[in-house]
């Protein structure tokens, strides 16, 4: 299965891969692309069962997940690209920079986890979702995703309880799985990558101090907090978000 997506930018730049979160589909780097395609080829897609990607059945796991990014640049003739993921997205860009590094230049990992339990959390909002749908869950992923400022705003709402509520509910329930299920911590050590890791000060999904793990294992990686910004950072802050990505993925060439 080749997933969603869509390529913007100047076709010899090197290639960028943005990566959606959990609830989410491409659109949430609205704010990034016209920046980032000043720089970079910048290739979205949408996550299994988020967005334009169909949801196929379980279980998931970030292998999977991080097979089929592979499978994409493949099919694109991609050998080797940069790669920037939310949440869950980030999870997956630690997959493929443990298990496919010659395939990764330079990472970044926004508001995300390398173990985010107890896993018994995540099956539950899985059952929870397969039996009462992706809408039981958008009202307090939302709370989640933004500073009360932010969470207000009539256009935010509409945009990314949209999101969550046309997302499969077998995609979202399975993707839950995949964070339930993912091991990455022990391994953190091996990314040779060149990794920027970003917080949202009032993230309360992936606190900083989930952040800053990742950022003490990984060697050399960089660490920036953002003040006013909870889960979705990118949103929030998208102007100190952009600036942090183009002079990180700017600092090597895919």
């Amino acid at each position: 299965m080749i997933v969603h997506h869509e390529l913007n930018g100047p076709e010899q730049a090197p290639v960028l891969v943005l990566s959606n979160s959990l609830g989410t589909d491409l659109s949430m780097w609205d704010e990034q692309l016209s920046v980032l395609t000043e720089h970079f080829r910048v290739l979205r897609y949408d996550q299994r069962g988020h967005g334009g990607t169909r949801a196929t059945s379980g279980p998931y796991d970030l292998r999977g997940l991080g097979d089929e990014v592979l499978a994409l640049l493949d099919h694109l003739g991609i050998a080797r690209a940069h790669f920037a993921g939310v949440s869950l997205g980030g999870m997956t860009g630690m997959w493929l920079a443990q298990n496919a590094p010659e395939r990764i230049d330079r990472l970044a990992l926004l508001c995300t986890s390398a173990e985010l339990g107890p896993p018994s959390n995540w099956r539950q909002r899985a059952e929870l979702v397969r039996r009462e749908g992706t809408a039981a869950v958008a009202e307090s992923s939302l709370s989640r995703w933004f500073t009360p400022a932010l969470a207000g705003r009539s256009d935010v709402v509409d945009k990314y309880s949209g999101m969550i509520t046309a997302a499969s509910d077998e995609g979202y329930a399975g993707c839950c799985e995949a964070i339930a299920s993912m091991d990455l911590v022990d391994r953190l050590g091996e990314i040779g990558a060149g990794t920027l890791v970003v917080s949202g000060e009032q993230d309360q999904a992936t606190p900083p101090e989930h952040g800053e793990r990742i950022a003490a294992a990984v060697p050399g990686a960089r660490m920036e907090t953002l003040s006013q910004a909870a889960h979705l950072a990118n949103v929030e802050q998208s102007e100190t978000v952009n600036r942090l990505l183009v002079e990180h993925f700017a600092a090597g060439g895919a």
